[in-house]
């Protein structure tokens, strides 16, 4: 998990999503015969009580992602302002979703669609917590990632694909037993450059935490993908619930667009 006690910097992504024009045509605008449900009216004051839906905070009422598998059509969006998350189209709001996260812009996968909104994966507590956008309003800028990464916790391995095709694969350790590497579908959320390294040039941190520690190093125990200076852990469960990767992968990893999808299961 990232060690919040340091000053930590922010390192851009060596790649970026592809433009709305990447975008399979199934994945962009609903039909326009389609009924749009409109939001509810929110006013400023309430907008100002809404928390913000970041890995710093945790959500009540949150709709839960049941898929496990499946990771989506790629297709990710970006809140070039701050957008209302609901809990259903036409619903109570539950959240504002920020343009940024750790210094980094927000990007998060697109989950689910109906007739001028959009349901998306959320960074916070609880694990899996998902919400609706509603998309018509504008605010929203749309791509499309390739990418995903796998994450099989029994055989510690991780393996990167692109468009179905699987371009890498690597021996990493994961979490111990006491502090388990949680299971489900998530998202890199952002890139962190520690000014001085210790442990590892860049981490990684997902839209998921862990479900044995509330906080720690004084953060609320975001789990990251991040590299370790002993090979000799890889291959085993022994961390803290973040997955440790190789050298070779992080530098691979690190070209990967925010908001693609991670699937980690047991």
């Amino acid at each position: 998990m990232i060690a919040y006690g340091v000053v930590i910097t922010i390192t851009p992504l060596a790649a970026s999503c592809g433009t709305d024009t990447d975008v399979p045509p199934r994945a962009v605008a609903p039909s326009k015969a389609a009924q749009v449900i409109r939001p509810v009216s929110v006013s400023a004051a309430e907008v100002a009580r809404l928390p913000k839906a970041t890995t710093f905070t945790r959500l009540r009422g949150a709709p839960k992602d049941s898929t496990h598998n499946n990771p989506g059509s790629g297709v990710v969006t970006h809140p070039t302002a701050p957008q209302i998350v609901y809990a259903q189209p036409g619903g109570r709001p539950l959240a504002i979703l920020p343009t940024t996260q750790m210094g980094s812009e927000t990007w998060v996968p697109v989950v689910g669609k109906a007739p001028g909104w959009v349901r998306v994966l959320l960074p916070s507590r609880p694990n899996k917590s998902t919400g609706w956008i509603y998309s018509d309003g504008g605010g929203l800028q749309n791509a499309y990632s390739p990418y995903r990464v796998e994450i099989r916790l029994s055989a510690h391995r991780l393996t990167l694909f692109k468009a179905n095709h699987r371009l890498r694969s690597w021996t990493v350790a994961v979490g111990a037993s006491a502090t388990p590497t949680p299971t489900g579908r998530t998202f890199l959320l952002a890139a962190l450059s520690p000014p001085k390294p210790t442990y590892t040039p860049l981490i990684l941190p997902l839209g998921l935490h862990s479900t044995a520690l509330d906080n720690f190093d004084g953060g609320p125990s975001t789990i990251s993908l991040h590299g370790w200076p002993d090979a000799s852990v890889f291959g085993r469960h022994i961390s803290h619930g973040c997955v440790r990767v190789p050298a070779a992968a992080l530098r691979v990893l690190s070209r990967i667009p925010l908001g693609s999808p991670v699937l980690i299961t047991a």
